[in-house]
Parts: structure tokens; C-alpha cells; sequence
């Protein structure tokens, strides 16, 4: 099992140029400006929305399906917990030192040749209302922590009392195939835009 942070990197800085595209093309309301500050992106910060409207900005950290390109899938995976150095970090979704305020999912990525990338889809999701949503279920920072902490020698889905494992979400465990070992909320990004937390941009 080896990391596959680095490679991500190449292909995520190789995605930019088409994600740029249909932001131009769609936000016809906002402009755009990309943050190269380690600093910045370490607080959840790739992308910084202005709606020339109103003048307000909103911080976007972008999350792209890279290990699934020319499939198209239903669920996007919110990162609750992963390993590094032998001890376990808190994920992206519940991390207080992140400043993100809207997660672009980028699915359904599609390449013609090794790492050009032609199409994809991309869902904007309000993270505020989402995890407001997930504490009205229950499903906390706290109660996740600590479900996690029961089932961490397992391997594979979990079904959450909370969600339809079919039509909404379920929780994943990847302890034997990633080096990370990472624990995942799954959810269908149909619920997600269904509840009034995601819009589709594409």
C-alpha cells in the first residue's frame, strides 16, 4: 500500500485548466481567483468566489473523484478520519482549521488520453448547511468520533440507523486497501442537492 498524495497532486494540478473552463462558462455572476498560498490550501482554500453583485467572496475547496476517471458515480466520499505517521488525523469534513465554506465536488471526470481531461461534472456544496444537516440527524463530529473508534478494525460499509444506506449514505471503512486508511461518509449527491445543501454546476 503506498500513498497516492503526490500523483493526486500532478493530475488534480493537471484538472485546473478545464475546472477554470466551466467556472468562466457557468458563473457568469462571479469571477475567480485561484490560491497558490501553501498556507491558504492547508486551510481548505483552492478557489476564492466573488459575486460581482454583492462583492462577497466565498471560500471553495475543491475535491475531485481522480481515482474513478471515466466512471461516473452517484456517491461523493467526505473524509471523517485518516492515518498518517501511525496516528489517526481528523478528515477534512469536520476539521475546524479548515475555512472552507463551499466544497466543488468534481465527479464524473472524463479523459481521452492519459491525464486530459475533457469532461466532468461539478457539484457546489454548502458546507455550513451540511453539517448543520448532519448534526439535526445526529451524526456530530462526537457520534461519528465516536462510532469510528467501535468499528475501527473494520473493513468496508457500514450502514448508519441515521441514513438509507440506498438512497442517502452509509459510512466506509478503507483500512486494508489505503495507506491513509481513511473513514468516509459516503453520500449520494442527489440527497445532497434533494435537501437543499448542493447545487449542480454542470
Amino acid at each position: 500500500m503506498k500513498s497516492h498524495f503526490e500523483n493526486d497532486l500532478s493530475k488534480e494540478q493537471r484538472l485546473t485548466p478545464l475546472l477554470d473552463k466551466y467556472y468562466s462558462t457557468y458563473l457568469k455572476h462571479s469571477t475567480f481567483e485561484r490560491v497558490t498560498e501553501k498556507k491558504q490550501q492547508l486551510q481548505g482554500i483552492d478557489v476564492i468566489f466573488t459575486d460581482k453583485r454583492t462583492g462577497v467572496s466565498y471560500f471553495v475547496d475543491e475535491k475531485a473523484q481522480l481515482d474513478y476517471v471515466n466512471e461516473t458515480l452517484p456517491t461523493f466520499a467526505f473524509e471523517l478520519i485518516y492515518e498518517k505517521r501511525g496516528g489517526q488525523k481528523q478528515g477534512w469534513l469536520f476539521d475546524t482549521a479548515k475555512k472552507t465554506q463551499f466544497y466543488a465536488l468534481v465527479t464524473s471526470i472524463f479523459s481521452d488520453e492519459k491525464d486530459v481531461f475533457t469532461s466532468c461534472n461539478i457539484t457546489f456544496v454548502n458546507r455550513e448547511k451540511l453539517l448543520a444537516h448532519l448534526s439535526t440527524l445526529g451524526l456530530t463530529k462526537k457520534f461519528l468520533g465516536e462510532l469510528t473508534l467501535v468499528h475501527k478494525n473494520l473493513h468496508g460499509k457500514l450502514e448508519l440507523k441515521e441514513l438509507n444506506p440506498k438512497k442517502e449514505g452509509y459510512l466506509y471503512f478503507s483500512t486494508q486497501n489505503k495507506a491513509e486508511k481513511p473513514i468516509n461518509l459516503i453520500l449520494r449527491l442527489d440527497y445532497l442537492v434533494r435537501i437543499g445543501v448542493a447545487k449542480r454546476l454542470t
